[in-house]
């Protein structure tokens, strides 16, 4: 019952089958070799456009160059302020780009399109002392299991685009929240407004597999340096390219998110049935935020489940009871119908 994150899972049979496979033989380096090129041949066809690539071996390693590429000096990037970017990644987007990341409040994970504008508003070109606004990055799907509708996403791009700021989206569960949508990749990227994107792999059945894609490769020019500069660029890239190669064959992306989402369906279904527990709110990717009793989430520990406690939003603090516990429960292509069964069986047992 490993529930602490899509991180623990790891890698499927059929990645791992194709990176056995190119572990023979020799092939150009430095993102030089036929596999590398092919590879992002294919991500111009997923994105049904011309797109640059760059292969790297961290979600915060695409995170931070994304952003770097763009930045000017006294930058601010405006983020959501729960967002991966400014609590999870030790301060390597500021280090990397140079740049500021300022908070923008929001619901359920979502940057707040008004508070947007009247954040970006307070740095103007012109403000020297206070830094000038340079980036905007939205996560997708958000830290806590949210989606951003197309719409969200449209009105995002309308507020950075009044100001010329590019749009950066953080995609570590990016086909998590594509199926969740049911649309395609250019739908909810360039087509929106996107004009970089983190594109992670390595939650999702790869073994170390991220991407920076630039929907507008002119807007590259930098990035080879600045890879580079950042010990990214990897000798041996085609290993990277090799997972993406099996990551997109027959659409196994997609398929393994919709398995991870669906088992976070079925957990959802059980802890809203359940009398012992409750949903805190409401998710559509592959995280599951759920609030239950102290006693059951020790009973479940106690059984070998693995999950995080998860820190009580501060804006609504009479969220979880004093003899409650806020849980985060995420869900994966490794996880199974009967992983999940388990799990709720663990709820009832104190009921």
């Amino acid at each position: 019952m490993f529930f602490a994150s899509d991180n623990w899972a790891g890698a499927h049979p059929a990645i791992a089958e194709r990176l056995l496979k190119e572990s023979t033989g020799f092939a150009a380096a430095y993102g030089a070799s036929d596999l590398d090129r092919r590879v992002e041949a294919r991500f111009a066809e997923v994105f049904e456009r011309d797109v640059a690539v760059f292969f790297v071996g961290t979600g915060t390693a695409a995170n931070s160059l994304g952003l770097a590429s763009v930045q000017r000096p006294g930058g601010i990037t405006f983020c959501h302020a729960g967002a991966h970017v400014i609590e999870d990644e030790g301060g390597a987007p500021d280090f990397f780009s140079g740049a500021r990341l300022m908070p923008v409040p929001g619901e359920t994970g979502k940057i707040d399109p008004s508070r947007l504008a009247k954040r970006i508003a307070a740095f103007p070109e012109d403000a020297v002392q206070h830094g000038r606004a340079t980036a905007v990055t939205i996560t997708q799907a958000t830290e806590v299991g949210t989606v951003y509708s197309l719409a969200e996403i449209d009105a995002i791009a309308a507020i950075a685009g009044r100001r010329n700021l590019p749009l950066h989206m953080d995609g570590a569960r990016f086909a998590n929240a594509l199926v969740a949508l049911d649309a395609t990749p250019a739908e909810m990227t360039w087509k929106r407004g996107i004009d970089i994107l983190s594109f992670g792999g390595t939650k999702n059945g790869c073994w170390c597999a991220e991407a920076i894609v630039f929907f507008n490769p002119d807007q590259a020019r930098e990035m080879p340096f600045i890879r580079k500069r950042a010990a990214q660029l990897f000798s041996k890239s085609r290993f990277i390219a090799a997972q993406f190669d099996g990551y997109f064959e027959d659409n196994l992306w997609l398929d393994l998110a919709s398995h991870a989402n669906a088992t976070a369906d079925r957990l959802r279904a059980g802890i809203e049935a359940s009398n012992t527990a409750r949903l805190a709110w409401a998710t559509t990717a592959n995280e599951v935020f759920a609030i239950v009793k102290k006693t059951a989430a020790n009973i479940a520990d106690d059984r070998g489940a693995k999950f995080y406690e998860w820190p009580v939003p501060s804006e609504t603090p009479e969220l979880v009871g004093a003899d409650e516990a806020l849980i985060r429960l995420v869900t994966s292509f490794a996880t199974t119908e009967a992983d999940v069964d388990r799990f709720l069986d663990c709820l009832a047992a104190q009921s």
